[in-house]
């Protein structure tokens, strides 16, 4: 094979006959070392023994290519996009990354309990960016009812990039709506492990580097723990899900571990669906389809394309006024936009919100730069330097944020204008990690380049009134893409799902 930056291979594999590894000299044990290891025979064995793997596993996404395959299950599967060998990932900056989640989930809490500070924060916001200013109406209904969420569950991914010129672990964004790959990221992580167990010994690569990942049983088990402190058996829990969706494996694994581990019946609906089909009984209890719902998790709704007409929100409504734990809340769905992440990172906000002095600062030490359009400096700045910048909108799912040449074009639009629209974007430090050598897999193509990776934790927290049940970080999510890629959302097909190996 074409040892080249930019190789590719067919995708029909057939086992190759065993071949001899060349020796390198490398200093260190790592990951960039097995790729100068491997011959071209020991690479083909590897992608053909992971696409054997990832199928039997479910290691697996709908495919694009076929008309159902995002709507019946079984119909139309591919594996997931995964990169061959895990990426290096320094361990004091792993360590730091899990110490932070839980200061993560306690923050989100506080944070949402203060109706006047998300109000206040996005008020501007609200005025130009009509999904945010729909979500703040409910938010405002639920303050003027004094609706009160006693039980609190939180599935959150808080989301980081290593600069190589700082040296520093720097937050990207933190998820509190629809965390995804929970299910696949673990499959990852034991592919991995799979490979390294059978050909380690060629690559030099060492398959107990590879952390342990329990983010599927995890989110279960708080999922299965906030159903338990809602306390009616005959419950459901509900996965708000979008009409088409070829990450449902990803959602059944999740599903699947709810029934087996602990016995807890799960439904999907589409918003649309719980519109048609839900019920608010007058002590609170939402009943949908005639079940009541214990627990809603939304798998969908954080996007303007999840709400095409008032039926959907009609159904948001009706269960953020139910008596059901919704994961996540209006407040906590809130507490998660880029608007409230610049906020916090202003001088003297997280004392808001925190009183612990080391606690502050850790979460302080991982904030990237991040500004207002109101602040003329940082327009300025970002006007001559637009390279280093990132520009970004109150939007979640990928492919939105703009980047390089396009953000000196945007805000000079946005001054020239002179609108209120401004305020619908924020302003983030680029971050630019080491780029190094992957083999990235997709449709059953192997694929070398130069790439970058972005290491999400996953963390659970639940309370009851004032009793913190759970708040644990809860595995992780390692994505990788082509460094030339401004974009990395694997759903949205902008990278591969990834492990990581501690060096």
């Amino acid at each position: 094979m074409n040892e080249s930056s930019h190789s590719s291979m067919s995708s029909s594999f057939l086992p190759p006959k065993c071949g001899t590894v060349e020796e390198t000299e490398t200093q260190n044990e790592t990951v960039t070392a097995g790729f100068h290891n491997m011959s071209p025979e020991l690479l083909q064995q590897l992608v053909y023994d992971a696409l054997v793997w990832s199928s039997l596993h479910g290691l697996v996404v709908g495919d694009r290519s076929v008309q159902r395959s995002g709507m019946i299950p079984g119909v139309g599967m591919v594996h997931a996009p995964f990169a061959l060998l895990p990426m290096v990932f320094p361990q004091s900056h792993w360590q730091q990354a899990c110490e932070l989640a839980p200061l993560f989930n306690e923050l989100v809490d506080r944070v949402s309990l203060d109706g006047k500070f998300l109000q206040d924060s996005l008020s501007r916001t609200k005025k130009v960016d009509i999904f945010t200013s729909r979500l703040l109406d409910i938010h405002s209904k639920m303050l003027e009812i004094n609706k009160k969420e006693e039980i609190r569950l939180g599935l959150h991914r808080s989301d980081y990039m290593f600069d190589a010129q700082t040296n520093l672990l720097f937050q990207i964004e933190l998820n509190t709506i629809s965390s995804s790959f929970p299910g696949l990221s673990c499959l990852v992580s034991e592919l991995h492990r799979n490979l390294l167990r059978h050909h380690g010994e060629h690559l030099g690569l060492d398959p107990t580097r590879i952390p342990a990942n329990n983010a599927v049983n995890q989110y279960a088990d708080a999922l299965a723990r906030a159903w338990n402190e809602y306390n009616d058996s005959r419950a459901v829990i509900m996965i708000v899900v979008q009409t088409e969706e070829r990450n449902m494996y990803d959602q059944h694994w999740l599903c699947f571990t709810l029934k087996e581990k602990h016995d807890v019946t799960v439904i999907r609906k589409t918003l649309t669906e719980i519109d048609a089909e839900g019920e608010l009984l007058p002590d609170g209890t939402l009943l949908v389809c005639g079940q009541a719902v214990a627990v809603i998790y939304f798998r969908a709704g954080y996007t303007p394309n999840d709400y095409p007409s008032e039926s959907e929100w009609r159904a948001r409504l009706l269960m953020e006024q139910s008596s059901a734990i919704k994961c996540p809340s209006i407040s906590y769905h809130l507490a998660g936009t880029k608007k409230i992440q610049q906020e916090l990172a202003k001088p003297n906000v997280l004392e808001r919100f925190l009183e612990n002095k080391d606690d502050i600062a850790k979460l302080r030490k991982c904030f990237a730069g991040l500004w207002s359009l109101d602040d003329s400096n940082a327009v300025k700045n970002a006007i001559k330097s637009p390279e280093l910048f990132v520009l970004k909108p109150q939007r979640e799912g990928g492919g939105n944020n703009i980047y390089g040449d396009n953000v000196r074009e945007t805000l000079l639009k946005l001054e020239r204008e002179g609108t209120e629209e401004l305020a619908a974007y924020i302003l983030m430090q680029r971050i630019f990690p080491t780029a190094a050598s992957a083999f990235l897999v997709r449709d059953g193509i192997c694929h070398q380049d130069h790439a970058i990776s972005e290491l999400g934790i996953y963390g659970a927290y639940l309370r009851n009134k004032e009793k913190v049940i759970i708040n644990d970080q809860c595995g992780y999510l390692m994505r990788t893409k082509v460094s030339s890629s401004n974009e990395g959302g694997v759903a949205a097909g902008y990278a591969v799902l990834d492990s990581i190996y501690l060096n």
